[in-house]
């Protein structure tokens, strides 16, 4: 079969491929998991997914290399964060080995549409946990499904890598002080809709959060890890519990101190001392580096490093990134599984 696709002009939207990978968890445990052609899920009305929000997902991608191969980025830590999750919401945990193999079956399944070495493109994966069964009430589900579709995504920048200006909405809040902020669950990104709408009506890319309990600290940026470049070299990312901890994020953090000589710091960062930073992006799956041009929070505009130039920090950060990811640069140990 011959997959005929533009993929110099891929955008991020869904894609029915051939295959998808599905197990079914039933009298406490998982069954062997399966590939299927059928990209119908078939549960019962009363699931406390749909009702209760028990679920939880992930995404990841696949990347081709210059010599045809294809490889995964850090597959085993999107496996732990999903158990992390699912400790959170009493929902069984997917094996890490089940976690891997499963992405590398869907990624072979489909490998005619992983996008080609040098477009920039990638396959990208969205695993899927979900509570079904005949429930109600708030209470855990007896049954699971957990399954993985993929789709081939473009560069998120069409224009090359350009900083874009976010919008702090102090009325808003991504998560409570204790809740789920640091789960990946669908719940938090349902909060994110209506403050995202009156920010890109209002010509910003997306909001950025501020802490719950006292809204005078940067949290996240949209569904992004925001960070910040010093003067003196210092790459600073918040810390918090109702942050989703970013797999990028802390992939950025290790390459900042091993490969720039940064120093990484996780900490607080007020919105009022935002002139330490002469630099700051917000990093994730999507986008990898969102450079940010500037800050609006009430009459207040703040500029970082330019609002139409990507700052050389953040300039580095994204080519050493992306070049570990599409394999041009040499991985730190454990960083990559191939898929063969």
């Amino acid at each position: 079969m011959t997959v005929t696709i533009d993929w110099e002009n891929l955008g991020f939207s869904y894609m029915k491929l051939p295959y998808r990978y599905i197990a079914h968890f039933k009298n406490g445990q998982w069954d062997q998991g399966e590939l299927t052609e059928d990209a119908t899920l078939h549960i019962s009305e009363s699931s406390p997914s749909l009702h209760y929000g028990q679920q939880a997902f992930e995404g990841l991608k696949a990347y081709r290399t210059k010599d045809g191969g294809i490889q995964l980025f850090r597959p085993d830590e999107n496996a732990k964060r999903l158990q992390r999750t699912c400790d959170r919401l009493l929902m069984p945990q997917v094996p890490t080995d089940m976690f891997v193999e499963a992405c590398k079956a869907v990624v072979r399944a489909n490998e005619e549409y992983v996008p080609p070495y040098g477009t920039g493109g990638t396959l990208y994966l969205r695993p899927l946990l979900i509570g079904v069964g005949d429930i109600i009430g708030v209470k855990p589900a007896e049954e699971y499904i957990f399954t993985i579709f993929a789709m081939p995504v473009g560069n998120y920048f069409k224009g090359g890598l350009v900083p874009t200006n976010f919008l702090i909405q102090d009325e808003y809040d991504r998560a409570a002080p204790n809740g789920t902020g640091a789960a990946k669950v669908g719940g938090n990104y349902a909060a994110s809709l209506l403050p995202g709408k009156l920010a890109k009506s209002r010509h910003f890319s997306d909001v950025i959060y501020l802490d719950p309990s006292t809204h005078t600290k940067i949290e996240e940026v949209g569904s992004a890890n925001f960070f910040g470049i010093t003067a003196d070299n210092e790459f600073v990312t918040p810390l918090s519990p109702s942050i989703l901890p970013s797999i990028t994020k802390y992939s950025l953090l290790y390459l900042a101190e091993h490969r720039l000589g940064l120093t990484p710091i996780e900490g607080d960062v007020p919105i009022d001392n935002l002139d330490r930073f002469v630099e700051a992006g917000a990093c994730g799956t999507a986008a990898v580096i969102s450079p940010i041009g500037g800050i609006q929070h009430g009459d207040d505009f703040h500029v970082f490093y330019s609002e139409t130039e990507v700052g050389p920090v953040t300039r580095k950060l994204y080519d050493e990134l992306t070049g570990i990811q599409f394999g041009d640069i040499e991985a730190p140990e454990g960083w990559i599984v191939k898929v063969d």
